[in-house]
């Protein structure tokens, strides 16, 4: 087996002190006034040897581990698992990695999962809440360990936080089915109290109170297997064969209806209009293609990741708090326009 290279043997071999090896290794050569020539010498030979630096014993010396944990949801839904990917990368790409986990809507879970993070030292969050676990972020927030909250806020916790107007995103697409005609518009959305999900509600319900048009809203329990999942929404459809068009207000909920009104026969759009929150690929490719509010994913990946890099890079920024909230973009497609007679 081939002997792993250290420090010392790095030192050793170049005639030098640990300390200065260390020095240049962590970027502090011209700050100690190491000449340019030794510092090259130092890399060079550091790359020839392939020497890698034990990160356990480099967070101990600096106090940063740089791991970045990032909570979610669901890494499975489609959305969380895009705009992880996308953090990962933009993370990566500034020397950070990430520890991802998914809370299922579970406070008490949640709780342990911040627990758990905090004993690994990481540098900073990135967090997908339920609610209930208002007083461990606070928590967290007062610990100085920089945060940023996305998606959703909390109630009552002040903090970094990257958000998507979701009110205005729903009142949109709620409002282009009004003008297409349609009169009896339903929306089915999980059975949350979260920010996003009152947000995308309070959107629906003001589009259809200026238009005169009444309610007819729908909450889904919330985790539900697939099975229990697709019978209750089946249920809705068959108690209301006047509804002629349906909001969804997440693409899993999307999807599931879809099947839902195939196994009932009902056709797209001509007995009844479909958009949904969220896109998915299967929107795009399904027949006819499906009308949704698209969320920014890239920028909602980008500003959740630099604000917490402003934060770990620049002590300064750590007591300010940044709050962005993201325009989504609704995409009309074929399942919203009312077919003329």
């Amino acid at each position: 087996m081939k002997k792993k290279i250290l420090i010392h043997d790095i030192a050793k071999h170049l005639e030098v002190s640990i300390a200065t090896v260390s020095l240049v290794l962590n970027g502090k050569a011209k700050e100690k006034r190491i000449s340019d020539v030794l510092a090259e010498r130092v890399l060079k030979y550091v790359e020839e040897v392939g020497y890698k630096p034990n990160q356990l014993a480099k967070s101990l010396r600096t106090g940063k581990t740089h791991v970045i944990g990032l909570v979610i949801e669901d890494i499975a839904n489609p959305f969380f698992a895009t705009v992880a990917a996308l953090i990962e990368k933009k993370a990566l790409a500034r020397g950070y990695r990430m520890l991802f986990c998914s809370t299922n809507n579970d406070s008490d879970k949640t709780r342990d999962l911040l627990t758990m993070f905090q004993e690994r030292h990481v540098d900073g969050y990135i967090l997908a809440l339920p609610n209930g676990v208002e007083a461990e972020v606070r928590a967290l927030v007062r610990s100085g360990k920089p945060l940023v909250l996305f998606d959703r806020l909390l109630p009552g916790v002040q903090a970094n936080a990257v958000v998507v107007d979701g009110a205005t995103g729903m009142y949109e697409a709620t409002q282009h089915l009004v003008q297409q005609g349609f009169k009896r518009i339903a929306l089915l959305m999980p059975q949350l109290d979260q920010s996003q999900m009152t947000g995308r509600a309070q959107g629906y319900a003001q589009a259809l109170r200026e238009a005169g048009l009444p309610q007819l809203v729908h909450k889904i329990a919330f985790p539900q297997e697939p099975g229990p999942l697709l019978q209750d929404t089946l249920a809705f459809f068959e108690a209301h064969p006047a509804c002629d068009a349906v909001l969804f207000a997440t693409n899993y909920l999307g999807v599931c209806g879809l099947e839902a009104l195939r196994r009932l026969g009902r056709r797209i759009p001509e007995e009844i209009a479909v958009v949904s929150f969220d896109d998915n690929d299967l929107f795009r490719l399904y027949s006819p293609p499906i009308t949704v509010v698209a969320q920014p994913l890239e920028a909602l990946a980008e500003d959740a990741i630099g604000t917490l890099l402003a934060s770990l890079e620049n002590p300064a920024e750590t007591g300010r708090i940044v709050q962005l909230q993201l325009a989504p973009q609704l995409v009309v497609r074929a399942s919203s326009i009312r077919p003329r007679p």
